[in-house]
């Protein structure tokens, strides 16, 4: 008897387990640009029943509390007047095949991740995909070569969704330029599509890969010497 319902409960785990990799995943992104005001709702849907919706106001930046991601201080005039020290190492051979070594093993493992982000994306179905901006920046001239640039950066980003994804639905895409104002309008609206096991599949893959594919580098940190 107990036998008999721990094959029931593991039937009924299995079964779980299956519905969760066979489930679709349906992201939708929404996101409204205008002027200084922009939004990002996301929505996740699955099985037409289960719905679940993130909004996330960006936030901006003004002139007074700028970020900084990268600063570089430079000497002053008392450490520039300073002699910089001569230093000088020798390599060997032996050395330059460590370093072709780790250069390969570096490149291995790029071109490795890159294969498993690659074929997790394949998986992935674009369902919806529109895109409509109105810009112009006062002047007539300036705004239509504006709107040249501004067409080929939208024609580059679906050339590289249709590249690593599944493009299953026709852009629709337009710019209104407006010639005698300052404006800036944007709506972007994507629907993406995947299962739940494809999804875990590619994270199983990941940790894998980071776990037992770290690169195995020959050379030490040059150490230079007076």
């Amino acid at each position: 008897m107990n036998l008999y319902w721990f094959l029931i409960i593991f039937l009924i785990i299995l079964f779980i387990l299956f519905l969760i990799f066979i489930t679709k995943i349906t992201i939708i992104l929404d996101l409204q640009h205008i002027g200084d005001d922009d939004h990002l709702k996301i929505k996740l849907r699955a099985w037409r029943y289960i719905k679940y919706t993130i909004n996330i106001p960006l936030v901006k930046v003004d002139d007074d509390a700028n970020l900084i991601l990268k600063q570089e201080q430079k000497a002053g005039t008392e450490e520039s007047n300073r002699k910089v020290k001569e230093s000088e190492k020798k390599i060997t051979p032996e050395e330059e095949m460590r370093a072709l070594h780790d250069v390969r093993e570096m490149l291995q493992h790029i071109i490795g991740l890159h294969k498993i982000v690659r074929r997790f994306l394949k998986k992935i179905k674009v369902k919806q995909l529109e895109w409509h901006s109105q810009i112009g920046i006062g002047d007539a001239a300036h705004t239509g070569m504006l709107t040249g640039v501004a067409w080929s950066i939208k024609g580059g980003v679906v050339g590289l969704i249709s590249s690593y994804m599944k493009l299953q639905t026709t852009p629709v895409m337009s710019i209104s330029p407006a010639f005698n104002v300052f404006c800036s309008r944007t709506k972007l609206k994507c629907m993406f599509q995947f299962r739940i096991g494809q999804a875990i599949f590619a994270g199983i893959q990941f940790i894998k890969y980071w776990r037992g594919g770290r690169p195995h580098l020959k050379s030490k940190p040059f150490s230079f010497t007076n």
